[in-house]
């Protein structure tokens, strides 16, 4: 099944969590196509990536934005297995594959003030207020990370995406005179 074309690209974020994925698919840079958490609680890998390809085939994107892990920063086995198999998919499909490290999410979203995950939550909220009634809220401590959270890492990264992305076609443009 395709999309109707609206003759703008479509970019899909990913993120993993414990219980499964967030994602966010932006039609433009302020445009929030289709978005959600997928949970999964028995063979989470597979079934994430079986649900994942779902959205992929549904909304046919031409990037998937996924975080990129630096070799100091501590992540899961099954975490790291997973962004394999979610790149993997989305390559045999012919779809574009961009990463990101937090640092990079960070200093795109510094310049609007925000440092810390909720504030670059808020800040995506802001961006995209389609998403904000899921915005979550300040948590204690003590309690575990609303799921939710994923899908606003999700929309960071894609946000992040169309920012480096940009600057990145600036420096080739220019260099090429």
């Amino acid at each position: 099944m395709t999309r109707p074309s609206t003759g703008r690209p479509l970019t899909v974020g990913f993120y993993p969590s414990c219980r499964g994925f967030g994602w966010a698919a932006l039609e433009a840079r302020f445009s929030a196509y289709d978005w959600g958490v997928v949970s999964v609680s028995k063979d989470k890998n597979a079934r994430s990536v079986y649900h994942f390809e779902r959205i992929l085939d549904r909304l046919c994107p031409e990037t998937v934005v996924l975080e990129r892990f630096p070799p100091n920063v501590r992540r899961t086995t099954r975490v790291v297995a997973l962004q394999k198999a979610i790149r993997a998919s989305a390559l045999s499909r012919g779809i574009e594959v961009a990463s990101f490290a937090r640092g990079d999410v960070q200093s795109c979203f510094s310049e609007v003030g925000a440092a810390t995950r909720l504030e670059i939550a808020a800040a995506v909220a802001r961006q995209l207020p389609a998403l904000g009634h899921r915005l979550p809220r300040r948590r204690g401590a003590w309690l575990p990370e609303d799921r939710w959270m994923a899908l606003f890492n999700a929309a960071a990264l894609v946000l992040t995406h169309y920012r480096l992305g940009a600057d990145q076609l600036f420096q080739d443009l220019s260099s090429v005179k």
